[in-house]
């Protein structure tokens, strides 16, 4: 009977010619390395025909023989075999084969039988089923064969126990000639096939590599499935980190929007203060004076629109991870000397200094400390404290750490985003940034740094006092 596929192939059943010794399909003799397709639980499995002196097999891709006889459904194949064929009827890995049998003689007899066909192939053998389920529990097999009529337990008996302690395992029953009863209850109680006594070789071994190619065939499917839940968990848990990445990216957008219109709402407001005031001004006598004074707070206004929009830019770069730091060797008080005197030379503050100790090497962004530090000074508004408390800076070591210490600060903590970044900075040099509310509304702002691993050791381990400066407002 033939039948044509969806890829055009002819399929049809193989069958022995006797008079020519040899396996036909639809008619046309196989000859070795012949490519031919077979039908085994509904799945074709392609490969390449090999003869030796048992008869036919198909060799699959992965090298697993298969027995080729009458009335298995076949079709031609054009899928190549690999060149570095060879014939290999043993399943790889080995299979495990249980035999169960009362029979002595059968015991010998079958294992020999198993070896000629499948020499890497590995078998136990069993007197009584009692024995059977004790090595059943403590191995997994890939075929189990048992006699039905045994003492104490049947094979029928056995085969329910193998159901449950291996329910995927084939199981082949041994049958009297002629038992037709026996087969059909052996075969409705799970059995995978039944071998008829006189035992023939051919035909055992045959349904014995069906029985092996099909538990080997539902181990892959069961492999690939677990590797397919294994995968889909991994993608569920990559989606979970990413859905969560997203979540947090848009918190911190959000917190970042908000702050920039909260910091960015009073100067915007400043200027329009500032002119409405001129206009109201440019009324009176005194025009030149007045429109002066407005400019002068427009262009402070402007210059504080100007230092948000840095700290916007550097705030999304430090999201972003794109903020690269430039450190290089300095001298950590001249680099606070030099902060100080830049922002005395702007505002109407005094500053007196002392120093302990010249030079203090470190490595770091001068240009982004700097930034640190004129935020922080310009937070705090030294010029205009209306009790004309003096803040103090302190540069100070201890073990391998420079502190710079800001005390006195009428700090404006509600800046918020220029807070962020100037934390943001003093860790992308691993240091760290900490403020602490003292008494009477002032604040008290602690910048520990790293120092240099090749900065000499002192001989003193306590802690020690580099420089003090006084900021005063005049």
């Amino acid at each position: 009977m033939e039948a044509n596929n969806n890829d055009g192939a002819v399929e049809g059943t193989l069958a022995y010619n006797s008079e020519y010794n040899c396996l036909e399909l639809n008619g046309y003799e196989l000859r070795s390395d012949d490519n031919i397709e077979i039908n085994i639980l509904k799945s074709w499995i392609p490969g390449r025909i090999a003869v030796d002196h048992g008869g036919w097999y198909l060799v699959t891709q992965d090298h697993v023989g298969i027995r080729l006889h009458s009335g298995l459904t076949a079709r031609n194949s054009e899928q190549a075999a690999p060149e570095s064929f060879a014939m290999q009827p043993a399943p790889t890995p080995p299979p495990l084969i249980l035999l169960v049998d009362d029979d002595l003689s059968l015991l010998q007899a079958l294992p020999r039988t198993i070896s000629l066909r499948m020499p890497d192939a590995r078998v136990d053998a069993c007197k009584t089923a009692y024995e059977a389920l004790q090595k059943l529990r403590e191995r997994r097999y890939d075929a189990v064969v048992s006699d039905i009529k045994m003492p104490d337990m049947d094979g029928l008996t056995l085969l329910s126990h193998i159901r449950e302690v291996q329910p995927m395992t084939p199981t082949l029953l041994i049958t009297g000639h002629g038992d037709h009863e026996m087969a059909i209850r052996a075969l409705r109680g799970g059995a995978y096939d039944y071998i008829l006594k006189p035992i023939e070789r051919d035909s055992f071994i045959a349904a014995l590599l069906r029985a092996i190619q099909a538990h080997q065939l539902h181990r892959q499917v069961e492999d690939q499935q677990q590797a397919l839940e294994q995968h889909a968990r991994s993608l569920e848990r990559v989606v979970q980190q990413c859905t969560q990445e997203l979540i947090e990216a848009d918190t911190v957008k959000d917190k970042i929007v908000s702050l920039v219109s909260q910091d960015l709402r009073a100067p915007l407001h400043r200027l329009r203060d500032m002119t409405h005031l001129l206009q109201r001004e440019l009324q009176h006598s005194e025009v030149g004076q007045a429109v002066n004074r407005s400019f002068e707070d427009i262009e402070q206004s402007i210059t504080s629109i100007e230092a948000l929009t840095q700290e916007l830019l550097a705030t999304s770069q430090l999201e972003a991870r794109t903020f690269l730091l430039q450190p290089q060797g300095c001298n950590l008080v001249d680099l606070c000397q030099n902060v100080l005197q830049e922002y005395t030379t702007s505002t109407t503050t005094q500053l007196s200094s002392e120093l302990h100790k010249n030079i203090m090497p470190i490595e770091l962004d001068t240009a982004q400390i700097r930034q640190v530090l004129m935020t922080l000074l310009r937070l705090a508004n030294v010029q205009t404290t209306s009790d004309n408390a003096a803040t103090s800076i302190s540069l100070e070591r201890v073990d391998h750490e420079a502190i710079i210490v800001l005390r006195d600060l009428d700090l404006h903590t509600d800046r918020k985003i220029e807070l962020h970044v100037a934390r943001n900075i003093v860790e992308q040099h691993h240091g760290r940034m900490e403020i602490q509310d003292v008494a009477q509304n002032r604040s008290a702002v602690f910048i520990t740094l790293p120092l240099s691993n090749n900065i000499e050791e002192d001989e003193e381990t306590s802690p020690c006092t580099y420089a003090t400066w006084t900021l005063q407002q005049v």
